[in-house]
């Protein structure tokens, strides 16, 4: 292989640290080497991690294997056992320059995850780019300090850290400068930023801060947001920054609040509502995505339909429905399981339900003329995520305006003004 090859699993996050292990990797000179970044946040997910890992061994018998990521943190025993790992190195371990030289000289050991809960600071790492000129995420922060029943990931990532706001910024700067029109703020848990760090930061005060100190900056967007957790600085901007999109991810996770409560999550049915409305009076364009799991231990028919109720009370367009599946070391797999069956028809019902409102929402943009940042040939994002073809387009990373004529339940379909 001309480069290390990095196979990513999972979250925006593990995305963002996937090029980070790329520019280490290739410094240290593993050409050899297929490093994998795993994700946990389900059990599924540590199977097609486990899956993925053993296919690559058949396809690449000579390869150096090197596992790691949340579910390499959190269960670094079952992939130590795995005999087509090669490594297993932690969260905290894979984007250290120093793990790659030690493992380019062959004296390092082969399962390296030390204890995250121990780590206290989140490092903000340069990276120039991620292969082409379009969008680009930058870690704010890392880990939750959270403890939702179903959530395993505090275990893989840690304490909530934040990436001090002027490193922050040193960070999208140089990606402006390289090009990019598009920024992702992201990381575990982005409305928790600033708690750690002195003074009295918030996610909003950094929004601001790079907003005013990169004026070149086109698009700012956020990763997923708690909404219970959204500071004052932070609304001001959604009300008062053009640049800041409008586009919002939540982490609703259910709609009702007995299910909510069982959850541990910090916010009621009522929260949720309230915060759409509020945001909406402040921009009226924005649209809101939202992740909802569906089948969660106890749930009722009752409490389902709330669920289902709340995609319209709160006006969302994108949902990210999620089964539930029962994670092994969380409260939440000791509690009465719903039957299998119930949980995937609970589901389909939901993801249903999500393309019927992204159906309306993309009905509604007829007719209207969109600012388009392009992906690749002929297909890009408005400002609100939406994705749209067009038959004639720019070249990726070119912000074009377009007309809306259509759409096909998935995407948009237009045309660029002249």
């Amino acid at each position: 292989m001309a480069e290390p090859l990095i196979i990513t699993l999972g979250c925006r996050l593990n995305a963002y640290e996937s090029e980070v292990m790329r520019k280490h990797a290739d410094d240290a000179g593993l050409k050899d080497a297929i490093i994998v970044n795993t994700c946990a946040v389900t059990g599924e997910a540590v199977r097609q991690a486990t899956q993925t890992i053993r296919k690559l061994r058949r396809e690449n018998p000579d390869a150096r294997i090197i596992v790691t990521g949340c579910a390499a943190q959190v269960e670094p025993e079952k992939f130590s056992a795995l005999a087509e790992a090669d490594h297993v190195i932690g969260n905290d371990e894979k984007v250290k320059a120093e793990t790659y030289r030690g493992l380019s000289t062959g004296g390092f050991e082969r399962v390296q995850a030390n204890d995250i809960m121990s780590v206290r600071e989140a490092a903000g790492h340069m990276i120039d780019g991620f292969g082409c000129r379009t969008r680009a995420y930058v870690q704010i922060q890392n880990g939750c300090d959270h403890r939702c029943t179903f959530c395993i990931i505090p275990f893989g990532r840690g304490p909530s850290r934040s990436v001090p706001a002027g490193e922050v910024v040193a960070q999208i700067r140089r990606l402006v400068e390289s090009g990019y029109r598009e920024v992702v703020l992201t990381g575990v848990d982005i409305t928790a930023y600033g708690a750690d760090l002195p003074g009295s930061t918030t996610l909003g005060a950094l929004v601001r801060q790079v907003l005013k100190l990169v004026p070149e900056l086109q698009r700012l967007r956020l990763s997923s947001i708690d909404q219970v957790e959204a500071d004052k600085d932070l609304m001001d901007a959604i009300g008062e920054e053009e640049r800041l999109m409008p586009h919002l991810h939540l982490s609703m996770q259910a709609g009702d609040d007995m299910v909510l409560k069982r959850m541990k999550r910090r916010h009621s049915r009522a929260d949720a509502i309230s915060f759409c409305e509020q945001v909406r009076r402040l921009r009226p364009d924005m649209v809101f995505g939202a992740d909802l799991i569906a089948g969660f231990p106890t749930e009722t028919e009752d409490m389902f339909g709330k669920s289902l109720s709340v995609v319209d009370a709160c006006g969302l367009t994108y949902l990210h429905v999620f089964p539930f599946s029962p994670r092994e070391g969380t409260p939440a797999a000791r509690m009465p399981q719903i039957p299998r069956t119930v949980v995937k028809e609970r589901a389909a019902l939901l993801r249903d339900k999500g393309a019927s409102v992204l159906s309306q929402y993309l009905t509604m943009q007829a007719g209207s003329d969109v600012e388009v940042l392009m992906e690749r040939e002929g297909i890009g994002r408005t400002r609100q995520f939406a994705e749209i073809h067009l038959s004639a387009s720019g070249q990726p990373g070119d912000i074009v305006c377009a007309r809306v004529k259509g759409h096909d339940g998935r995407r948009l379909s237009g045309e660029v003004l002249a």
